[in-house]
């Protein structure tokens, strides 16, 4: 166990629990603080709070999937460095990676949780999915995340849409020339200088069209997963039904089986007491015959 005035430590080791043993663990570190004489310690650990199963899930990821941790954070910082940059292909095949790494690891984080004895739903899994969006989009999120002691769910990421463009990245805008006098007959075409300014207005309108056309594929990919989200918010509280069902129901299996055996016994100690006492009953009337036998005897002397 951690010293209980080192709380750094202490909150590594807590977040590691799993969620039904996080409750007793922090307890007995601020009960242990409190007898150290420990009170702003004991204060703070006293703060932490439970982790919901998917925060748990998300932790757990990070603690036992280095690697993937690492790649994770750098995706991240390549999104957000595509994204002030304005690099339009880059952002889409970073976007489409980024998606496809979430999904992997979701589903390798539910994988850990059922070999650490505590499964998740697939309502929790979508969850670890947010938390992993946010990490993308959140460098603070993402430094928490990495060292395992992510406390709550994160703020939903909407994209990157809180990232400023880098100087000089985004299309100026220019001031509208006043018209000029029509071109004489025979003037000499436009020279380079023209050129060149007619290429960079056309590569600015490029990615001025790039740039919209992420943003807008950005918002529409925001509002398909909250609609997600709702959707499996719904569906959750019936996966939580049909589970309780499921325990009901083993445990009525339980219970019928336990007395179903009590029956079978309680009926072989019935039919062992009807036989006994059929005997009994035979060789009391057997008795009372030789007894009234007697009787007779004595009567006819």
């Amino acid at each position: 166990m951690a010293d209980v005035s080192d709380v750094d430590a202490i909150t590594r080791e807590l977040y590691g629990l799993r969620p039904d043993e996080f409750t007793a663990g922090r307890d007995a570190y601020v009960a242990r603080a409190r007898a150290a004489g420990e009170s702003v310690a004991a204060k703070q650990i006293k703060a932490l709070r439970k982790p919901t199963l998917a925060v748990w899930a998300a932790n757990l990821l990070a603690r036992s999937e280095a690697d993937q941790t690492r790649r994770l954070l750098e995706l991240g910082q390549a999104l957000r460095e595509a994204h002030r940059t304005l690099a339009g292909e880059e952002l889409r095949e970073l976007s489409h990676q980024r998606h496809e790494v979430i999904a992997a690891m979701a589903g390798q984080a539910r994988r850990l949780a059922d070999e650490a004895g505590q499964p998740i739903t697939e309502g929790a899994q979508h969850d670890v999915e947010q938390i992993l969006h946010a990490v993308l989009a959140d460098p603070d999120t993402a430094q928490t995340w990495a060292a395992g002691v992510l406390a709550k769910p994160p703020p939903a990421a909407v994209g990157f849409e809180n990232l400023e463009p880098a100087p000089g990245t985004a299309a100026p805008r220019t001031k509208k020339r006043p018209p000029t006098a029509p071109v004489a007959t025979g003037a000499p075409a436009p020279g380079p200088v023209q050129a060149d300014t007619r290429e960079e207005k056309r590569a600015r309108a490029r990615v001025d069209r790039t740039s919209q056309e992420y943003q807008e594929a950005e918002e529409e990919l925001a509002l398909a997963e909250k609609e997600l989200t709702r959707s499996r918010a719904r569906l959750e509280p019936l996966d939580q039904q049909i589970a309780t069902l499921q325990e009901q129901l083993q445990t009525a299996r339980e219970q019928h089986s336990h007395y179903a055996t009590e029956a079978d016994t309680a009926l072989r100690r019935q039919q062992r007491a009807d036989k006994k006492a059929r005997t009994a009953r035979t060789a009391a009337e057997e008795a009372q015959k030789a007894l009234d036998e007697l009787h007779r005897g004595k009567r006819r002397r």
